[in-house]
């Protein structure tokens, strides 16, 4: 991967600026509002709920849901074509440059297994205790109606969740700005704060754990050079969240 600029820095600066504002620097801001009004409302996070994948419409117009459901999801990749799309005018193919392809499908999958599991059990416990510090909403992963859809979609969901962050958050922006000739911590820093901002949302045990996560994602994509192994990683790790959270949900009291 070339770190020489083939376009002018003003100009990379300008497109950074852009496909984060229509994506995840947008999220960034809104999380940031939306905890300053859960810590200025009685009962503070402890008390606060961060709803997530939440039905469209009424029980009665499940085909009315699945349809905004599926516009949603689609939508939401237009800031990842978007990324591609500016790579591709000056880096070549975007899918090579960023390890999006199928030249290693093995090591993308056993590779994205091992994050998965290397993260989500402590991720797990960190929720726990900042939940438990009353320092993190308590997080409402899966609030679909009771449809036969609801897998598939929160599936789906998972998969956009990890397509959107990893590849805009990761192999879009630590390419271009390593294309600025940001030095290698600076890089994971900046990465590691912006995931953790756009997780506000959740309390500060959410920020804590995705910064840890994007560190450790911005620096496995330093050193493998590929974004499948984090897209499965990531995929994996929603799944669980949203498809487990509606399986167990309603027979505990303490989710």
């Amino acid at each position: 991967m070339s770190t020489a600029p083939a376009l002018p820095a003003p100009v990379i600066r300008r497109e950074i600026v852009i496909v984060l504002a229509l994506s995840l620097g947008a999220s960034a801001i809104g999380a940031v509002v939306s905890i300053v009004a859960t810590l200025t409302e009685p009962g503070g996070l402890s008390e606060a709920v961060a709803t997530m994948n939440s039905a469209r419409a009424g029980a009665e117009r499940p085909w009315l849901d699945l349809t905004r459901q599926l516009v949603s999801l689609a939508l939401a990749m237009a800031p990842v074509a978007l990324a591609l799309h500016f790579l591709a005018l000056d880096r070549g193919d975007p899918f090579r440059l960023i390890g999006l392809d199928r030249r290693r499908p093995a090591f993308d999958l056993l590779g994205g297994a091992a994050l998965a599991a290397a993260i989500g059990i402590p991720g797990l416990g960190l929720y726990f205790a900042a939940r438990a510090l009353g320092l993190n909403a308590t997080i409402a992963a899966a609030n679909l109606n009771d449809v036969w859809w609801a897998v598939p979609v929160l599936v789906l969901a998972a998969l956009k969740n990890a397509v959107i962050e990893e590849v805009v958050g990761v192999g879009y922006l630590v390419t271009r700005l390593r294309q600025l000739a940001w030095s290698p911590v600076a890089i994971v820093v900046a990465h590691s704060l912006l995931r953790g901002t756009y997780h506000l949302y959740q309390g500060f045990g959410g920020f804590v754990g995705n910064a840890v996560m994007g560190a450790v994602f911005a620096l496995v994509f330093l050193r493998w050079k590929r974004t499948g192994p984090l897209v499965v990683a990531h995929t994996l790790l929603d799944v669980a969240a949203f498809v487990g959270y509606m399986l167990v949900a309603p027979h505990v009291s303490w989710l």
